[in-house]
């Protein structure tokens, strides 16, 4: 496991800088909820994922004031937010765009082309990585769809709006 110092992108963006910290124990049950449907609806993942499944994979979507850890083990599922000043140790880190990340759940991006455009940013144990990112691959549909749709219109509305986004910065989430 990877022990992790605050990395230059955890500078906090924009006005954040002078906002108190964003109170993340509101964002936790919505992550739970997530990975729990996620997991619920793709249980063939965790197959894919082999030994990795009980990999720490630190989740950093640039320009938010807060990280993600996400550990896919089935008998403990884990996703969570924290501050960038308190990043957990981890096995993998992978770091890009939001709009890119998101592209990624949601098929439209291609992952080699992020990085070896250094677009993301990949970290740790790769072979982790590349297994997690051939689980995400082997799923039918868009997970970004299916977690989108956990929230009715308003999520729909949400991820139409964040693909429009994409689409005019020419990333294809």
């Amino acid at each position: 496991m990877q022990e992790t110092t605050t990395p230059p992108s955890a500078a906090r963006p924009g006005l954040s800088r002078f906002l108190p910290p964003m109170p993340l124990f509101l964002l936790q049950p919505i992550l739970r909820r997530i990975v729990a449907r996620v997991a619920r609806e793709n249980p063939s993942l965790f197959n894919r994922l082999g030994p990795h499944k009980t990999a720490r994979f630190v989740i950093d979507p640039l320009g938010l004031p807060f990280g993600l850890l996400l550990v896919p083990n089935p008998e403990a599922l884990t996703f969570r937010a924290f501050h960038r000043s308190a990043e957990p140790a981890s096995d993998a880190r992978i770091g890009g765009k939001f709009l890119d990340l998101l592209g990624l759940l949601d098929g439209g991006a291609d992952g080699d082309a992020l990085f070896f455009s250094r677009d993301l940013d990949v970290s740790g144990n790769t072979e982790a990585v590349v297994c997690l990112r051939n689980a995400l691959d082997d799923v039918d549909g868009s997970i970004a769809e299916s977690v989108a749709g956990m929230f009715g219109p308003p999520g729909r509305a949400t991820l139409a709006g964040l693909r429009r986004m994409a689409a005019r910065k020419g990333d294809p989430a």
